[in-house]
């Protein structure tokens, strides 16, 4: 089941409050019956529901609730924008939101806001849920310049696979800002990202591979009969090696389900591909979230996999 969604224009902001005549005893009573509930020091959620349990949804909230707080000129950005974009943030440090503006403004921010000052071009901003924003593209080429590898791979590919964006507007986004810090980080970023990563775990899946030194996969594979027609679509193949790769993530099952079917129809459906893409002698290496915190095992799975299939 799906969690109810609270949005911004669910937030109340105590200096609102204040405003409108009620005390601190009050909306500390009203948090204590669930009237209220707390999102952080100074900001309530008015909806009459729990708050989500995802990380980026519940920093979207509090980006809503800190950007009531702050100056007209300051705009969400960083994590911060992409969890607002509903960007996968994985792997990234959410405790604080992150903001920007442009100069002469200085500081480094507080305990709950990371402030960044940079120039900022007025089409690189947008409205997010009312929240002004930088844009997809923009958000993309800062996360890339301040965030992990990994964690950066994983939302330039989505905001590619998605149609946020695309290379060209990256790689303009990025001319434009110059000599600034990050920038070498940000072009190898932009360099191994893909359209053709559909999830987190097949993202992940490519750098892990890119690390283990393993040979480049092609994307989302294509597998024919002698008829022409198609066995089925991979994650990730290797002709030479006559091997299929494939990330089984819980999510991917839900997505292939269609109306009236249940999981095991799938699962089902899944096996048979499976074993008519072995009867073509093609190696078939299935993985999940376990295996990509354990790199070692995957890599030897791989290669074995390759073996067989350059033998077979």
């Amino acid at each position: 089941m799906s969690e109810p969604e609270i949005t911004p224009t669910d937030i109340l902001r105590r200096a609102d409050a204040v405003t409108d005549g009620f005390t601190d005893a009050e909306l500390a009573r009203m948090v204590r019956r669930r009237e209220l509930i707390r999102l952080q020091r100074g900001a309530y959620s008015q909806a009459p529901t729990v708050l989500p349990t995802d990380g980026a949804a519940r920093h979207r909230l509090v980006v809503a609730a800190t950007m009531r707080g702050l100056r007209a000129e300051t705009v969400a950005s960083h994590a911060s924008a992409a969890a607002m974009h509903g960007l996968p943030v994985w792997g990234i440090e959410l405790g604080r939101v992150h903001v920007l503006r442009r100069p002469p403004a200085s500081g480094s921010g507080s305990a709950r806001v990371h402030l960044h000052v940079a120039r900022l071009p007025e089409h690189e901003l947008t409205l997010v849920d009312g929240i002004l924003t930088t844009n997809a593209t923009r958000t993309v080429v800062d996360v890339a310049r301040s965030e992990l590898f990994e964690s950066a791979v994983v939302v330039a590919d989505h905001a590619l696979a998605s149609g946020h964006t695309s290379f060209g507007a990256l790689l303009e986004c990025l001319g434009r800002m110059g000599p600034v810090p990050g920038t070498r980080r940000a072009a190898r970023v932009l360099r191994f990202a893909s359209r053709f990563s559909e999830s987190v775990g097949e993202s992940r899946s490519r750098v892990l591979m890119h690390r283990l030194r393993l040979p480049t996969p092609d994307l989302q594979v294509h597998v024919l009969r002698a008829d022409g027609s198609i066995v089925g679509r991979c994650d990730f193949g290797w002709r030479a090696h006559r091997t299929l790769g494939e990330f089984d993530g819980k999510v991917k099952y839900g997505r292939l389900v269609k109306p009236g079917q249940e999981p095991g129809d799938v699962v089902f459906q899944e096996k048979r591909r499976e074993d008519e893409l072995r009867d073509l002698r093609w190696q078939v290496v299935r993985w999940t979230w376990a295996e990509l915190s354990q790199p070692r095992v995957l890599e030897q799975r791989l290669r074995r996999a390759f073996d067989r299939g350059s033998h077979a």
